[in-house]
């Protein structure tokens, strides 16, 4: 039997996972609180007539589509990929690309707000011995995973530029994913680095590769320091939302016995 790791957070209230504004909000009602709705079902019913006076259980969610672990489509990152071609919303990502080996980048050591090069890439590859193959899904380990749920969680953890993005890329990644909030640097430490610079390439310049080369990024993944470098294979099929720009999933990470 192989073993299955989960590669996600949960959504839930009361838990730093995004920004306040983004936040998600659960409303849960239980077997009492719903009788009303189902004897709405059934003209004549009464509670009495139920098991122990209860109906279902049922919650109501408000999301945006990036709240919980979830997956990206190029759409979110342009209108455009590839050079000029539309960009594909979530429900048109191959699912091809969902279900593929998986690789592991360690990069906890590096400080909050730092930006990965492509040659912190190829040292991290050198340091576990592993050449990227096309369609590999990459995984980048950072600070941010063990921060979730606390104040710091969305300012945590480092990101990754464009050259280290393009790196992938152009050997055939279609499909990254981070424990952090973002794939790129956490905003905070990005707008401290544009007001220096007044640069407006330092902004979100890791999902901006995808107007070159269309992609798909996972983010606020989890566990993710308890794999190995590969030698598993990684599923995170989307929701299939018509025309969004992400999807949400319950990634996992599937190891051989």
């Amino acid at each position: 039997m192989s073993t299955i790791v989960d590669l996600s957070i949960f959504l839930e209230n009361d838990v730093i996972s995004d920004p306040p504004v983004f936040a998600p909000r659960i409303e849960y009602f239980d077997h009492h609180a719903t009788v009303p709705q189902l004897l709405r079902f059934f003209p004549g019913l009464t509670e009495k007539e139920l098991p122990e006076g209860e109906a279902w259980s049922i919650e109501k969610v408000a999301l945006t589509t990036h709240n919980g672990t979830h997956l990206d489509a190029p759409y979110h990152f342009h209108s455009t990929m590839n050079h000029g071609e539309r960009a594909i919303t979530i429900d048109e990502v191959p699912l091809d690309w969902c279900f593929r080996p998986g690789v592991k980048l360690d990069f906890r050591h590096l400080p909050d707000g730092h930006v990965v090069s492509a040659s912190e890439v190829e040292v991290e590859l050198s340091r576990i011995r592993y050449e990227i193959k096309p369609q590999d899904i990459v995984v980048v380990n950072t600070r941010a995973g063990s921060c979730y749920g606390k104040p710091d969680y969305v300012a945590a953890g480092c990101g990754m530029g464009y050259d280290a993005t393009m790196y992938l890329l152009e050997k055939g990644v279609r499909l990254t994913g981070t424990d952090a909030w973002s794939w790129d640097a956490p905003f905070v430490h990005t707008a401290q680095k544009y007001a220096l610079t007044h640069d407006s390439n330092l902004i979100w310049e890791g999902h901006k590769a995808g107007r070159d080369i269309g992609y798909c990024h996972l983010e606020k993944l989890h566990n993710l320091e308890s794999l190995p470098s590969f030698g598993f294979i990684v599923a995170c099929f989307p929701v299939k939302i018509r025309r969004a720009s992400a999807g949400w999933t319950r990634a996992v990470a599937i190891l051989p016995s």
